[in-house]
């Protein structure tokens, strides 16, 4: 009887153990650990496709008959001429001049890290006089490294000329934050013109696109708040160009 009596006092101890307050308090919080995981993914898997479906359906304000400028958002040269996705942006800007849509082009885009000697404005400038826009029709921004310092520099240029009304040029992916943003910077009622690419790997960008929304959500909050300096890289992590 004895015998069987210590025979069964492992089980209860190991019993004990497992229902003891310290061991349900683990494992309480490891239950807690990965509701949390799992809300953090389902969180951020609907956020990828809120910004992807905008991404994919960008707004399409109409075009007015006439706006006082055209800004085009530099993209990244290539033996300081335009990458043939950049072509696309200001062969869709030419036409739209041509058409009259506006008389006066603002090419906005910085120095490249990838050897140009070239500022992107600089390089757009090239190419457009090529297709037949007048040098004095075109006023460069050589400074900006992303989608928000080109339109808040190309902003600034607006206001020194006394222009109010616009047309951002674009890719249909960039667009809608595009828009988003030159929207936040105060712009009276921007349009946008966009256009398809034929020569970009579309599911690279439009995943970038999602980086890109986020980082522009981060630079917002600093702007509402009045923390943002001439140029945001001095206070956001990185100089990638989104």
């Amino acid at each position: 009887m004895a015998d069987k009596k210590t025979s069964n006092r492992p089980l209860a101890d190991s019993r004990r153990r497992r229902y003891s307050p310290g061991v349900r308090s683990r494992s309480g919080k490891l239950r807690l650990l990965l509701r949390l995981a799992v809300l953090a993914a389902a969180a951020a898997f609907a956020w990828v496709l809120y910004v992807q479906w905008h991404v994919q359906h960008p707004p399409q304000p109409a075009l007015p008959e006439h706006a006082d400028v055209g800004i085009v958002l530099g993209a990244s040269l290539r033996h300081d001429l335009p990458s043939p996705g950049l072509q696309e942006r200001l062969d869709l800007a030419a036409r739209l001049y041509a058409e009259g849509r506006y008389s006066r082009l603002i090419v906005s885009g910085g120095l490249d890290h990838n050897g140009s000697k070239l500022t992107e404005a600089e390089g757009m400038r090239n190419y457009l006089q090529q297709v037949g826009v007048p040098a004095d029709r075109i006023e460069l921004e050589p400074e900006a490294t992303d989608t928000y310092e080109n339109l808040l520099f190309s902003k600034r240029i607006m206001e020194s000329r006394g222009w109010s009304s616009t047309i951002i040029v674009t890719h249909s992916f960039h667009g809608w934050r595009s828009l988003e943003i030159a929207r936040t910077l105060g712009y009276e009622e921007p349009a946008l013109a966009t256009t398809d690419s034929q020569v970009l790997f579309m599911p690279y960008h439009e995943a970038r696109e999602t980086l890109a929304y986020g980082k522009w959500q981060w630079t917002k909050l600093h702007y509402r708040l009045g923390l943002l300096p001439t140029s945001m890289l001095s206070v956001l992590p990185g100089a990638i160009r989104l």
